[in-house]
């Protein structure tokens, strides 16, 4: 506001009105705490409290997780230092992650793996990368890739075992110790002492079916409404104050919207069927001439339940598979997605003629189809609602992540006069891998809980000038 009225005072006296000797000098209000005291802040989540990033966890996207950026603005109002398992500076490229390579010939992103250099070997299953070990006692940003709220309480979750387990809580644990996400929780209150938290556990048990494609399971509503009172009367335990945040809608993620299904369709659609295998499917299956007219090329998915059909409109076909469609196969005649359609008759009615089967359909992993769509909203809904409530019941902040990335994925968001959108790699927001922000999104996310924590709290915690965080990084 001064450099408002340093600029415009000029220009009114020009005008016969210049500004009096009374005027009052007007400022930003001064930086408060309000009811919440900061002096000791713990982070819990999943992949986006850690600063996952490009599909990977590495030290840039660690020094611009949302937690870090939050934790820059309580110090403003009496907010101590804020300790992560960071990588070192010798094993930065961490877990490995993508980069933009530049484009090819058609426009489509040269994406390409970095090399990981915080990989220390495999864990007893020979196949999970055991990572660089944090050695620090005193980490404040609980954040673990991955985690479910279903997890918290699974016996040797972070522990190097046969059966399996998470690398990224294992290396925040001392070796050799088998403990719950949840029991660590509670070992780091009682070792910290919080007097402010934010908790955003619960996306993966959504979205981690959304991700792969409906294979994996989603977390019931009973065992996410006991676990997750759990985590957050951990948290409070000590009569810490904090901010608890829900589960974005799938729709939101360029993950599940940057290969627009439809296009797909005209495209495989416009590929004309060879005269021959017309004729052979019109004599095969006694076709009226009118069927033989409706014979085309059209995008077949298996759905979730196994069965082949057609691809619609309502489908999603996740970012990955880009390169599935129309590749050759070496087990059927059609290239990746492409099938037979004829007005009036089943793909299976196809079968038996020249092929072995009548569609070569993209995988159930590598769409997310209608009804799998519906299942995740609704158990998103649902989930969301726990989290409501017990924000409601410990009269905590509640962030509304879903609403919040709902209702930029339609209007996008202007930062200083800069467009950002949640398209892939052109709007600034989503890293590489279409699912975890870049440093810009990461801010962005700050500061909308800084909102939410100002209101909730009668605070005045300053904003962050998101714009001096980068989207995704250019060749």
């Amino acid at each position: 506001m001064k450099k408002f009225f340093t600029y415009v005072a000029p220009v009114l006296a020009t005008l016969g009105l210049a500004l009096g000797g009374c005027q009052t000098d007007i400022t930003e209000p001064k930086a408060t705490g309000g009811d919440a005291d900061f002096s000791k802040y713990v982070s819990v989540g999943n992949s986006l409290t850690a600063g996952y990033a490009d599909n990977g966890l590495y030290l840039e996207g660690q020094q611009n997780s949302y937690p870090s950026l939050l934790a820059q603005q309580f110090k403003q109002v009496g907010g101590g230092d804020f300790v992560q398992p960071l990588f070192p500076t010798t094993n930065s490229t961490g877990s490995g992650y993508l980069k933009l390579n530049g484009f090819g010939a058609t426009g489509n992103p040269q994406v390409v793996p970095v090399a990981a250099n915080g990989v220390v070997g495999l864990g007893a299953d020979n196949s999970t990368p055991l990572l660089v070990r944090y050695t620090g006692t005193d980490n404040q940003n609980l954040g673990v890739p991955g985690i479910r709220i279903a997890d918290v309480t699974t016996p040797g979750y972070g522990f190097n075992n046969p059966l399996g387990f998470n690398p990224y809580f294992e290396r925040l644990l001392p070796a050799g110790n088998p403990s719950t996400y949840l029991a660590y929780v509670q070992e780091r209150v009682a070792t910290v002492k919080p007097t402010f938290f934010t908790n955003w556990l619960g996306s993966n048990d959504a979205l981690g079916y959304a991700i792969s494609g409906g294979v994996a399971p989603l977390t019931s509503v009973a065992e996410f409404s006991t676990k997750y009172a759990q985590v957050v009367d951990a948290l409070t335990a000590n009569g810490a104050k904090g901010l608890v945040a829900n589960i974005p809608s799938v729709t939101s993620l360029p993950f599940f919207t940057t290969i627009p299904v439809t296009a797909v369709m005209a495209g495989v659609g416009a590929n004309p069927v060879p005269d021959v295998v017309k004729a052979q499917l019109t004599a095969g299956l006694s076709l009226t001439a009118a069927q033989a007219a409706t014979i085309r090329f059209a995008l077949f998915i298996r759905t979730g339940s196994g069965s082949v059909r057609e691809a619609n409109a309502n489908d999603l076909i996740l970012l990955p598979s880009r390169a599935l469609v129309g590749a050759p196969s070496a087990t059927s005649p059609f290239p990746g997605g492409f099938g037979i359609a004829i007005a009036g008759l089943a793909p299976q009615q196809a079968a038996g003629l020249a092929f072995a089967a009548p569609a070569n359909p993209l995988p159930n992993s590598a769409v997310l189809d209608a009804a799998e769509v519906t299942a995740v909203a609704a158990r998103t809904y649902e989930l969301n609602t726990v989290i409501y409530s017990n924000a409601l019941r410990k009269n905590l902040a509640h962030w509304d992540a879903n609403t919040f990335f709902t209702t930029i994925t339609k209007s996008g968001l202007v930062i200083n006069g800069v467009s950002n959108t949640t398209a892939f790699i052109t709007g600034n927001l989503f890293s590489l891998d279409g699912v975890h922000p870049t440093p810009r999104g990461y801010a962005v996310i700050a500061n909308e809980m800084i909102k939410v924590i100002n209101v909730k709290y009668s605070a005045h915690l300053p904003g962050i000038d998101a714009t001096a965080y980068r989207g995704v990084k250019f060749p």
